[in-house]
């Protein structure tokens, strides 16, 4: 097309008339691709909840780049962590067996993705911390990700609470994690209340109301240690981790996921922290 044809097109009236077909092909040709994945999900994967899937080569990378300015550690000792767990076939037989025995591999894949839980794992490998606090142990696969961190470290403890008596099928039975896992039942505010030892790194996973978040990170506050780090599993939602970051004097970052060939357009992680 000719420059001063296409200058008359777009000065015409008549534009938005003239974009219908080719606005309409972009939609169509957009939809088309969401809907073959949509289906690809329906007819071959089993997961109904809290999905499992790779991140694209480059959203693993911006990870990658988000956890060493959290950690503030070089990128390439981030990109060892992300191998570490990634390449741990022992770990995925271990979950596969856990799952069997409870009868329930059903509502799993047959190869088990971390997507956005690499990042709390490198986290933690290079953070070492003591204590971490998460809410919302759903099956357990999170939970894992953390201990098989905190076993790497040789040394910390992490306490899961969920309201669900079923929680943690992947772990309660596997005496690997006795060590390091304490499991709570109940109300996460709750129970945030009655912690008194410091906590350095919380990842709030639970009820994804913005209320029931706000709330969390109010009754965990005052537990934080100085260079304690926040997690949210929310952010990319509520604008609760950014306005208590703002009011507690801390950073605020977020990324956001991008899985690899599937619907879902991902979640993230809304990060708080300090700056030693």
């Amino acid at each position: 097309m000719r420059p001063k044809t296409r200058d008359k097109i777009l000065r015409s009236r008549l534009l938005p008339l003239i974009l219908i077909p080719v606005r309409s092909r972009i939609a169509i040709v957009t939809s088309v691709r969401y809907l073959a994945k949509v289906l690809t999900w329906l007819f071959k994967s089993r997961e109904f909840a809290n999905y499992s899937y790779r991140l694209t080569g480059n959203n693993r990378a911006q990870l990658v780049g988000f956890v060493s300015v959290v950690t503030q550690c070089p990128a390439e000792e981030i990109e060892t962590y992300f191998d570490e767990l990634e390449d741990d076939d022992h770990l995925r037989k271990r979950i596969d067996v856990e799952l069997r025995r409870n009868k329930r591999r059903r509502e799993f894949d047959s190869e088990i993705s971390y997507g956005r839980r690499l990042g709390w794992y490198a986290i933690i490998r290079a953070l070492e911390p003591s204590i971490v606090v998460e809410t919302g142990t759903e099956k357990g696969l999170g939970s894992v990700v953390i201990a098989e961190a905190l076993l790497r470290n040789g040394s910390g403890r992490l306490i899961t609470i969920d309201i669900e008596e079923s929680s943690g099928l992947i772990f309660k039975e596997a005496s690997r994690y006795d060590s390091v896992i304490q499991r709570v039942i109940g109300d996460s505010v709750e129970q945030i209340r009655l912690l008194s030892m410091p906590v350095d790194l919380f990842i709030h996973d639970s009820d994804h109301s913005a209320e029931h978040e706000r709330e969390e990170l109010l009754a965990v506050a005052r537990l934080m240690s100085p260079g304690g780090v926040v997690l949210s599993d929310n952010s990319h939602v509520t604008p609760e981790l950014a306005e208590w970051s703002r009011a507690n004097d801390r950073q605020f970052l977020f990324f956001r996921e991008e899985p690899e060939s599937h619907w879902y357009p991902g979640a993230g992680i809304g990060c708080a922290w300090s700056f030693k």
